[in-house]
């Protein structure tokens, strides 16, 4: 059995403000006692200095939420890769089922940013999921499958990368799959894995749960086979509930 360090990366979304680094002081308190779980913190792009600027040096990583393809150029209101990777992030998060849906963003446009996010020396977050119609159908397996296969870039044969699972039908809506459920999805994107990048590659990439993780739930849904963390939403903000959900993966 492999043995991957879990991680629990902290997506704030579109929240937060200058009086949230008082939260992200307390998490730092806490964090060196938590070892070998790895923490990251993603803030919205204008926090990311003054979180940062608090993070630097510690045990907890600074992620982006997300960023564009290019590295520079005429993209109003974009952030390219390389501007995160200056301001000290070490994780990207790309192909949000919010991005997908909100913004259009297909496998294609997920893996080029997941290219970007490599080549500005950090690590993509990539998110997969199926939505309600598609797990009420028994599509589920096929969905993810197919959203793996096109938005993990050719690089992750080489370079390190990490997928998180979020069912959109459980974000921010309280429900959670059934450990089994978790178990199956998880299970077909490790053999999915296997069969893009071959056993050894695939065998260290940590697939993350994301949906609804709380501290109630997070200690039997980070116990089920093949997940090797979560990608947390607005438990995230508060360092009491983020603190609980790392503890949970213990």
């Amino acid at each position: 059995m492999v043995d991957r360090r879990k991680l629990v990366a902290g997506n704030w979304k579109m929240n937060g403000g200058r009086a949230s680094l008082d939260e992200v002081r307390a998490m730092l308190a806490e964090a060196s006692n938590l070892d070998p779980v790895e923490l990251a913190i993603c803030p919205p792009a204008i926090l990311a200095h003054a979180v940062g600027e608090v993070l630097a040096g510690g045990p907890i990583a600074l992620g982006g939420q997300d960023c564009h393809d290019m590295p520079s150029g005429a993209f109003t209101g974009n952030v390219s890769a390389e501007m995160w990777g200056e301001s000290g992030a070490q994780y990207c998060i790309v192909g949000h089922s919010e991005r997908r849906a909100g913004h259009g963003e297909t496998d294609q446009i997920v893996a080029a940013k997941a290219v970007a996010v490599i080549r500005a020396g950090m690590k993509p977050i990539i998110c997969l999921g199926e939505s309600l119609e598609q797990r009420d159908a028994g599509e589920t397996i096929k969905v993810v499958v197919n959203q793996l296969a096109g938005s993990l870039p050719a690089a992750a044969k080489e370079r390190p990368v990490v997928v998180a699972y979020e069912p959109i039908w459980a974000i921010g809506t309280g429900r959670t799959p059934s450990t089994e459920q978790v178990a199956e999805v998880h299970a077909a994107l490790r053999a999915g894995l296997r069969s893009l990048l071959g056993a050894t590659q695939a065998d260290a990439v940590r697939l993350l749960y994301g949906g609804s993780v709380k501290p109630d739930n997070a200690a039997e849904l980070m116990h089920v086979p093949d997940v090797d963390g979560a990608l947390v939403g607005g438990a995230s903000l508060k360092a009491v509930d983020f603190l609980a959900i790392a503890r949970a993966c213990r």
